[in-house]
């Protein structure tokens, strides 16, 4: 390949993904209707390949706890391209288990949701990145919050 056409498509990708960072991913604006369902997968699903760390099954049992909040946040893995609407999509599925992304956006909104923030100021806290800084073995050793 020659010089330039390398140097247009590297210039190309570097447009496209700095790009996506500017864009928040889909998320509800509202909270969930009374009786509106918000499955997320249940604990006899929780097992085989996608679970193979402490933090991947707790992320579940933790999703289950504040589905209604994890509706309304985003979700920066932008998994939002194949069809999800929120971080709460991601637990519907074993998405979130392989997922770094979903499980540390989860985990910090578990653990401001224990600190009493509306899910308003969570994906504010989502959408300026406070989740990147939540470490996964940590909190699945039980040696961090959550």
């Amino acid at each position: 390949m020659n010089k330039p056409v390398l140097f247009g498509l590297m210039v190309l990708i570097a447009v496209v993904c700095f790009a996506q960072g500017d864009r928040v991913p889909a998320y509800n604006d509202h909270p969930p209707q009374p009786g509106d369902a918000l499955p997320i997968l249940p604990k006899d699903q929780l097992w085989g390949e996608a679970f193979q760390h402490p933090y991947q099954i707790k992320s579940y049992e933790i999703a289950a706890k504040i589905p209604a909040v994890l509706s309304q946040v985003p979700c920066y893995c932008y998994c939002d391209r194949v069809g999800h609407n929120s971080l709460h999509s991601c637990f519907e599925t074993t998405h979130g288990a392989h997922c770094g992304i979903c499980m540390k956006e989860l985990f910090y909104a578990y653990e401001q949701t224990k600190l009493k923030k509306t899910p308003a100021q969570i994906r504010a806290g989502i959408i300026k990145g406070d989740w990147k800084s939540i470490d996964l073995e940590s909190v699945g050793n039980g040696t961090s919050t959550p």
